[in-house]
């Protein structure tokens, strides 16, 4: 059975370990959850970008030319005129994040597209609409989630002399902005996102090459938010359109135009503020910047991360099968922390991986340790209890048993105990005279009689010597007024073998007697022997001395010494026996028998 159980722990446990790490990592079950520890993480708010700036369709501007869907196209050629009225403070670009689908007016139409044209710098936003689509691939047919169905551009003459990307964001599973899109596939034409449009208008102004995030096969890519909403420089429009800006102020600057005020559904829950939305047109800035400044990431190979998770948990298992407690969780904070660590300098250059799962299975592993430990301890206590139920007193095992501080291990402690020795007389010409099986049974009948007076008065069972008992008390734990609970011990035993004696002339024709000597003392008491075999025991001139008093006791007689009669006096009767001498001492020792104890 032990065999089995480690076999168990050993082999069996760490597979299952092993496997349940990988798919709990591999399929990303925890995903949400883990997303909530990761943007704490991840999303930590630094200094806009000073070249990104938001001019903001705010509610002071609704309220002073009413409703966006109302207004006349011209106020927006106004604005662009504005900020492009000086081509040397000129912004790089300028972002219209508002569809401008169909026509309106042709005069206000027109002196939009004229206002752009002449710009050059303005970018529109167009809408995509995705669908899912049952797609046939070089591997058979798969769900294409990301298959545009169609997509709202500008109007035509306005589509013609600007750029344009789309406005769309993507939500996590979790309903959460944290991954951007750079393209859309339309008919066969790549359209940017507005804000890889914007980056591209930003390079180009100056001069340099454009360095397009890493993406997955999807032109996806997670990214770092600058900051909370307010981070990025903000104007209203009004202030703007009156003249209480000086334009010049957006030069060589990506200026972004969007809505910007609560109840036009263009909000949206993001991954570096919890329980706030963010404003569409300050999430294309953010994903802007994100690019200009290479803050953005891919997720690892959820296989490669399982696997490189599962090796840690199976070390981190193995090793703390072999450590002291406060040395594990050391070692579980530690690889907590590293985790975290990690997944920091690994977002910091691109690797995105989950930080929760590791710490969960580290825990869940560690709490299985104390289990197994917990159970073993508890299969020890067991073990040790029954084992001391065929020494102690019941009474003494159960109060071992919530008390539970004790340890099996060879070695000893010197105590003060009492020692009683009882032995049969006349057993061996009896046993020569009667059949085995009566031999035994005779010999059960005794050693039932003997244990049970032990353990009546809490003494310890130390061991059968042939048709000899030995008895400690003291050992191997404190028992009040040991000694005199040794002479009644031995009381017990005489008083019930006279029922004993007649048991068995009636069962076999043949009586026994007892000598028993009771003598007190200090003596090595413990665990002797080897680690494979041992025995609880006494041993020292204390114990031979009660073994040579009950070998000088007569059929029926108590000997007791006279340290024995010290403790005892005013509780028995006794008669002296005086000074015999024993063998294997030099001198005699005083010696009483006990007559009554009272």
């Amino acid at each position: 059975m032990k065999n089995t159980r480690k076999l168990i722990w050993k082999y069996i446990v760490p597979v299952i370990i092993a496997l349940l790490t990988f798919l709990l990592c591999w399929s990303q079950i925890l995903y949400s959850f883990d997303k909530i520890f990761s943007d704490m993480c991840y999303q930590t708010p630094t200094t806009a970008n000073k070249d990104i700036a938001i001019i903001a369709i705010d509610e002071k501007t609704l309220q002073e030319y009413g409703k966006i869907e109302t207004w006349s196209r011209s106020r927006y050629a106004q604005l662009i005129e504005m900020l492009n009225q000086n081509e040397q403070s000129a912004p790089s670009a300028i972002v219209m994040d508002i569809i401008y689908a169909g026509t309106t007016n042709d005069a206000d139409d027109k002196a939009f597209v004229e206002a752009c044209k002449k710009a050059n710098n303005v970018i529109t936003a167009v809408d995509v609409v995705r669908k899912a689509k049952v797609t046939q691939g070089s591997s058979g047919l798969y769900v294409d989630n990301n298959y545009v169905e169609t997509v709202e551009f500008p109007y035509d003459s306005l589509k013609e002399v600007t750029d344009y990307g789309f406005a769309n964001t993507i939500q996590d599973t979790d309903g959460y902005i944290r991954y951007a899109l750079t393209k859309a596939d339309y008919k066969g034409e790549e359209i940017p996102s507005l804000a890889i449009c914007a980056y591209r208008h930003y390079c180009e102004s100056r001069g340099i090459a454009a360095q397009m995030p890493d993406t997955d096969a999807n032109g996806i890519f997670g990214f770092t938010f600058t900051g909370k909403s307010g981070a990025y420089e903000i104007v209203s429009m009004l202030d703007v359109m009156q003249g209480k800006v000086d334009v010049r102020a957006f030069a060589d600057r990506v200026v972004l135009v969007g809505v910007y005020a609560p109840g036009l559904q263009d909000a949206y829950n993001v991954a570096v503020q919890k329980g706030a939305q963010m404003y569409g047109v300050e999430i294309h800035a953010n994903i802007l910047e994100a690019v200009m400044e290479g803050k953005t990431a891919l997720p690892v190979n959820s296989a490669l991360y399982a696997l490189i998770c599962t090796i840690i948990v199976v070390g981190f298992y193995f090793l703390i099968r072999k450590l002291k407690i406060r040395y594990s969780i050391i070692l579980l904070l530690t690889l907590i922390v590293f985790d975290v660590v990690v997944g920091k300098v690994l977002y910091l250059n691109g690797f995105i991986i989950n930080i929760v799962e590791l710490p969960i299975v580290l825990l869940l592993t560690y709490v299985v340790h104390l289990i197994y430990e917990y159970l073993a301890e508890v299969l020890h206590k067991r073990k040790v209890l029954s084992a001391f139920k065929k020494y102690v007193a019941p009474q003494v095992v159960e109060e071992l048993s919530k008390k539970g501080d004790f340890q099996i291990a060879l070695g000893g402690e010197n105590r003060h105990i009492a020692v009683l020795f009882v032995d049969i007389r006349g057993f061996t010409p009896m046993s020569e005279s009667l059949q085995p099986e009566e031999v035994v049974g005779i010999l059960n009948e005794y050693l039932n009689l003997t244990t049970d007076s032990i353990f009546k008065n809490g003494g310890t069972l130390d061991k059968f010597i042939g048709d000899a008992t030995m008895a400690v008390f003291n050992a191997p734990f404190d028992l009040e007024d040991y000694i005199y609970k040794a002479v009644c011990t031995a009381r017990d035993i005489a008083s019930g073998s006279a029922e004993l004696q007649e048991k068995l002339q009636k069962r076999f024709g043949k009586t026994i007697s007892f000598g028993i000597g009771v003598n007190c003392g200090n003596a090595v008491v413990g665990n002797i022997g080897c680690e494979a075999r041992m025995d609880y025991t006494a041993i020292g001139d204390t114990v031979n001395t009660a073994a040579r008093l009950e070998s000088n006791a007569k059929p029926g007689q108590i000997l007791i010494s006279q340290d024995v009669y010290e403790q005892v006096k005013e509780r028995v009767q006794v008669t002296e026996v005086g000074v015999i001498p024993l063998k294997g001492k030099s001198n005699g020792v005083f010696v009483y028998s006990v007559d009554k104890v009272l």
